[in-house]
């Protein structure tokens, strides 16, 4: 008779109802995957039937099919809200029991926790104070709240360009007449004519051999020029940076010394070096000082190097020589001997916060050049840094929870983890958006987002429902007119019934 057939078919109708209208009240959970209603055909048992005579005897709901295709990522900004590109789901602990959800949306709990809407935490791998993650197990993630420590500097890194067209750091010439002079010269001293000439560091000696001629000796280069007319009130050329005037009359044998007058460097006076910068160095409670650098320029391509603390005395450190292409070629200590490394210099400042004292830091300048142009800065770096809060923190496509910090520093806080099974419609379905792993799904593939067939994460999105609502909704025209065809089913049994009881 047809009454079985049609209640079975009835039955299997209304849990296909459910199972679509379960997708469409599901429409907007985040990370929810539809299922699909899977029925089979039902056939009595019997014994030498033949095969061409079988009746079936209705359907039945075989199984729902979670559909675990991806759903759209939407971004939402929020720093704990997580989605899942590809395979896998988060991995949660509930006081041990751990249940596996493709809903990222994560809040911190009142001990740094990170925990979904029900409480349970997300798991991940670890990371200790340094910031290196430990892969070995999985542990609840939590967002520690403590200052990250300081780090002392060592090392401070100036790429400069010094000005090769600078003027030394000389003052006006020193003039010195020589002890026999009987003539009646007079003069207003030697004058620099050319700031940047490298001849303003010769010695040179003016000669007059007769009252009417001279000639000039650089002591530097050790030449002497050929005999020169001499008139008073006339420049007389020295090198190609300074001159001297003299007025009277010389006497065969006169002589005047012309030395140079190297500027005395004082840190309060930019008129004693041609540049400066700074940059800041911390201690190892993590104390900031501002370490000032200033750079004069002794002679062509060599220039004294100054540093020290803005409260303190900036001292010599060394000097830096440069060849005629602009390159750094060699550096000095104060006591003249080689710097052990090209550009690298020892500076030594005092700290007054407890800190360890002195600080001894390397100040490297490598890659400083001397070209015409403007005295600047190409790069400046120190490899120090004061405590700092957390202020932020994001994760990476591979999980990595990385922490920003107020002194501008970054660290991992840990890393999430992706489980991925061999059999994924073998999970059983606990509500809440979790899952439950079972002997039909094989146990759980832990990994990091992005290796072998685990999906990649996003941080700031989630990931939607994959329910299809203009589909479901025309499987709900279809599941209903299969119900009403079921129904009509059992309706015409009762009208044949009611034929047969009237005859």
């Amino acid at each position: 008779m047809g009454y079985q057939q049609g209640l079975s078919g009835l039955s299997a109708s209304s849990s296909d109802l459910d199972v679509i209208g379960n997708n469409i009240a599901n429409a907007n959970t985040v990370g929810f995957k539809s299922g699909t209603a899977e029925f089979a055909d039902m056939y009595a048992n019997s014994i030498a039937t033949a095969v061409n005579q079988q009746v079936g005897i209705g359907t039945q709901l075989s199984e729902v099919q979670q559909q675990f295709s991806q759903g759209t990522i939407t971004t939402t900004n929020q720093a704990l809200n997580v989605a899942i590109n590809g395979n896998g789901f988060f991995q949660m602990s509930s006081n041990g029991t751990l249940t596996y959800s493709r809903n990222g949306v994560f809040q911190l709990d009142k001990n740094g926790y990170i925990t979904n809407a029900q409480g349970l935490q997300l798991m991940g791998y670890g990371a200790n104070s340094s910031g290196i993650i430990n892969t070995a197990q999985t542990v609840p993630l939590k967002v520690p709240t403590a200052n990250i420590a300081p780090q002392a500097t060592t090392s401070i890194t100036a790429g400069l360009n010094l000005n090769a067209q600078d003027d030394l750091m000389l003052g006006a010439p020193t003039v010195t007449a020589g002890a026999g002079n009987t003539g009646t010269l007079n003069t207003t001293g030697a004058t620099i004519t050319n700031g940047a000439a490298g001849t303003n560091t010769d010695n040179y000696t003016i000669n007059f051999t007769s009252p009417t001629t001279y000639t000039i000796t650089d002591h530097t280069l050790g030449t002497t020029s050929a005999s020169q007319d001499f008139t008073a009130g006339t420049a007389i050329t020295l090198g190609n940076g300074e001159s001297i005037t003299f007025s009277g009359a010389p006497a065969s044998g006169d002589s005047y010394t012309v030395a140079p007058n190297p500027t005395a460097f004082n840190q309060n006076s930019a008129s004693t070096y041609n540049y400066s910068t700074s940059t800041t160095a911390y201690d190892t409670l993590g104390g900031s000082q501002t370490v000032n650098m200033y750079f004069a320029k002794t002679s062509a391509g060599t220039w004294n190097v100054y540093a020290g603390t803005s409260t303190g005395a900036a001292t010599l450190v060394g000097t830096a020589n440069f060849n005629s292409s602009g390159t750094l070629v060699s550096t000095a200590n104060p006591d003249g001997t080689p710097t052990t490394t090209l550009g690298a210099f020892n500076v030594s400042i005092p700290t007054s916060d407890g800190s360890s004292t002195p600080q001894n830091i390397t100040l490297n300048l490598g890659t400083t050049t001397q070209y015409g142009g403007k005295d600047g800065v190409n790069s400046l770096s120190t490899d120090g840094y004061a405590a700092g809060q957390l202020t932020s923190f994001t994760v990476g496509t591979d999980g990595t929870l990385t922490g920003n910090y107020s002194n501008g520093q970054t660290a991992a806080l840990g890393q999430i983890v992706l489980a991925n099974f061999s059999n994924q419609n073998g999970l059983v379905d606990l509500g809440n958006n979790e899952y439950g792993q079972t002997a039909a799904s094989g146990v759980a593939q832990i990994s990091a987002p992005g290796s072998t067939n685990h999906g990649v994460l996003q941080g700031g999105a989630v990931e939607n429902s994959n329910v299809d609502l203009t589909s479901e909704l025309v499987n709900l025209i279809t599941a209903q007119r299969n119900y009403q065809a079921n129904a009509q089913t059992i309706k015409t049994q009762q009208t044949v019934d009611q034929t047969l009881i009237n005859l």
